[in-house]
């Protein structure tokens, strides 16, 4: 069955052949069956909706929308929704791969899925935003739930987004269901912690790393790349951990000062409505200079396809701690190599956003809520075991962090489907 070709990322290169490359790639090395590795490389379904919406002057524009599920065999599909314009069936496929991965690599019982709409929210008002969001939701509606798929905020989505889809689902069904999303506000059945977890979880394993190499934190530097939720919350943790965090960069730019940017004030700034690089004192960069300026930590929690194979031998970092979905292609990966660079690769190092998310699924189940010091506990724990388990194998079997994780998700996801057998 010949692979489907769905077009290139805005980033020149192609998130699903990336994603299916590496599975590959992990496949061999596991010596998989191949009829589950081909099983693997398709998604179970796949749904391309219309969303019309009345515009606040009148017009009605039709939005395209996605909503994809690649593995269910764990349970049900876990994955958020994105607003953006490079929104795509590749980009939404290629995202619900890897989430198949990270969920079966945190050993939680959730399956790959991912969505969006290909818009662009910030030409839109908050009611337009609304229209989208409850229209998109109504037209999904036979996919989602608590047993069978459970979305979640990704890129310009937020806790309000959640909200919207909570209820437009409960209207549908006649009765509130807090379980059928996560990333919630508290108040209407979501978890503390949830909003942090994806940067706070990513520093777990930022600090295990320097722990492991002997590193003192106060005498580290660090380059964040993205200010959204994942990047200011990971640059928040490092900063108050006393790194030396020297940049940071939001999609218009980012700021540079040797001697430390004060990360609080920073996020001030940004609410208040400011940039990143217009942040007084601090010298302007591009997103593209920001990613070679010397560091210790180099932390890419923005888009896809960021450190490529032009751009990796000009990197100067030790540790690469991924908080974005793949921003590092194959090629860069064997570049930074051949570097000693210690990766934390995306699939573990931004999976405590779906980890706590799981325990918010968890809370909503049960109607049982649990203070943010149990939330955090287990978060670093199950963090730090999945983290021990990757460093075992690629110790064990010679491979990077990266392979490690995919060849430990996939083999879970994989012993599952043998178990399963094939229907009918």
């Amino acid at each position: 069955m010949p692979f489907p070709s769905w077009g290139e990322t805005r980033e020149g290169h192609s998130m699903l052949k990336e994603a299916v490359e590496q599975l590959d790639r992990a496949s061999h090395l596991l010596g998989l069956d191949p009829n589950v590795a081909d099983r693997l490389r398709y998604p179970k379904r796949a749904l391309v909706v219309t969303v019309p919406i009345r515009m606040d002057d009148g017009r009605v524009v039709s939005y395209t929308g996605y909503r994809v599920h690649h593995n269910v065999t764990l349970g049900p599909g876990k994955g958020g929704i994105r607003y953006s314009p490079t929104v795509s069936l590749e980009e939404t496929t290629a995202l619900a791969m890897w989430m198949t991965w990270k969920c079966a690599l945190m050993n939680i019982p959730f399956g790959g899925a991912k969505g969006g709409v290909c818009c662009d929210t910030h030409k839109m008002s908050r009611r337009e935003i609304q229209a989208l969001t409850r229209r998109y939701t109504s037209e999904i509606v036979m996919l989602i739930g608590p047993e069978r798929d459970i979305p979640a905020p990704d890129m310009y989505t937020n806790e309000q987004t959640m909200a919207w889809i909570m209820d437009t689902y409960s209207m549908q069904v006649g009765y509130s269901v807090p379980g059928v999303v996560t990333g919630k506000p508290v108040v209407v059945g979501g978890s503390l912690g949830r909003r942090e977890a994806t940067g706070i979880g990513l520093c777990n394993l930022i600090f295990a790393t320097l722990d492991r190499l002997k590193l003192d934190p106060q005498k580290m530097t660090a380059v964040v790349q993205g200010f959204g939720n994942v990047g200011s919350v990971a640059a928040l943790e490092l900063w108050r951990d006393k790194v030396k965090v020297v940049a940071v960069s939001d999609v218009y730019g980012g700021a540079y000062h040797p001697a430390g940017l004060p990360v609080d004030a920073l996020i001030r700034h940004v609410d208040e409505g400011g940039k990143v690089s217009e942040f007084p004192g601090a010298t302007a960069v591009s997103n593209r200079e920001l990613l070679e300026i010397p560091c210790d930590i180099l932390t890419p929690c923005a888009t896809a396809g960021q450190i490529t194979k032009e751009n990796a031998p000009k990197i100067q970092c030790r540790i690469l701690a991924e908080g974005a979905n793949g921003p590092t292609t194959l090629e860069a990966d064997a570049i930074l190599a051949d570097k000693g660079v210690f990766i934390i690769p995306d699939v573990l190092g931004n999976a405590g956003g779906v980890t706590t998310s799981y325990f918010e699924w968890v809370q909503d189940t049960q109607k049982f809520f649990w203070d943010i010091g149990e939330i955090n506990r287990q978060l670093e724990r199950i963090m730090l075991q999945a983290f021990q388990e990757v460093l075992a194998l690629s110790k064990e079997r010679g491979v990077s962090h990266r392979m490690a994780a995919l060849m430990i998700g996939i083999s879970r996801v994989a012993e599952a489907m043998r178990f399963r057998g094939l229907y009918p």
